[in-house]
């Protein structure tokens, strides 16, 4: 696996993601900038999914179900080709194709829209299941938030996964302890993380959601797997710009001109 080409992948999806915030004066920066390093590893080579096997049904599936970090995952699609990098113009604007939440009418490589948290691990099962019925290769990898690990379908979710025994079935963390207003401690409480999904069935590691030779060893696909796995990845609000890193203001807060300048500064130094 290049992680260098990973970590450009990665790098170019933030720069896309700022000035989409910016140029929209959208929210959810923050919560882009957290999840990009794990879209790069699975967009970047761990995934079975490119520009040129979207029609394959055996290719594999990626569900971005924290919809809200959409410019993030636009801007990783178009790093890889699966779109045009002039779609990000049209981000979150009046009649354009990239809406300000994962949108998957008129988009290649989305494959669901999302945004209303709690509904891709439903539908990422039921993907899994149907692959495991038809007999095919594909594996399914579904991308959550740590604070929509508050909504009860996730957990009816990792139930039925487990009851089926879905090894084609990898769940990926954005564990950033941020959501919406406050901490996700404080909101509710999570923790012991891992421990709650051992006990649905679950195998769970815990990473560095920002080091790619972490991300890769521990979402490729695993033929020795028994069961659904789950990584849950430690991450940083904002990473990648010191001012919005760890911090709530940038859920909700669209760069200024100031605030772009200065973001970019950073990335491209």
């Amino acid at each position: 696996m290049d992680l260098g080409r990973i970590a450009d992948i990665a790098r170019g999806a933030r720069i896309a993601a700022l000035h989409a915030t910016h140029d929209a004066k959208t929210s959810h920066v923050g919560s882009a900038l957290s999840v990009i390093d794990i879209l790069a590893t699975l967009y970047g080579g761990v995934a079975n999914v490119s520009k040129d096997n979207l029609d394959d049904p055996e290719r594999d599936i990626v569900i971005v179900s924290k919809g809200h970090a959409a410019s993030g995952v636009y801007g990783i699609l178009a790093q890889v080709g699966i779109i045009e990098s002039g779609l990000m113009a049209s981000y979150s604007s009046d009649g354009g194709v990239l809406g300000g939440h994962v949108t998957s009418h008129g988009v290649r490589g989305v494959e669901l829209s999302t945004g209303s948290l709690g509904h891709g691990l439903p539908v990422g099962v039921g993907y899994a299941l149907a692959a495991k019925r038809l007999g095919l290769q594909r594996h399914v990898y579904v991308v959550l938030s740590d604070g929509e690990c508050d909504e009860g379908t996730t957990w009816e979710s990792a139930l039925i996964a487990h009851h089926f025994g879905l090894d084609n079935l990898t769940i990926a963390i954005d564990r950033n302890g941020i959501q919406s207003l406050g901490r996700t401690e404080d909101t509710i409480r999570l923790e012991p993380f891992a421990q709650k999904w051992r006990a649905f069935g679950w195998s769970a590691v815990e990473i560095d959601g920002h080091d790619y030779r972490q991300l890769v060893s521990a979402l490729a696909a695993d033929s020795t797997a028994t069961g659904p796995r789950v990584v849950i990845c430690e991450t940083t609000k904002g990473k990648g710009v010191s001012f919005m890193e760890d911090t709530v203001l940038w859920h909700y807060k669209s760069p200024s001109d100031e605030d772009l300048a200065a973001a970019l500064k950073e990335l491209e130094a």
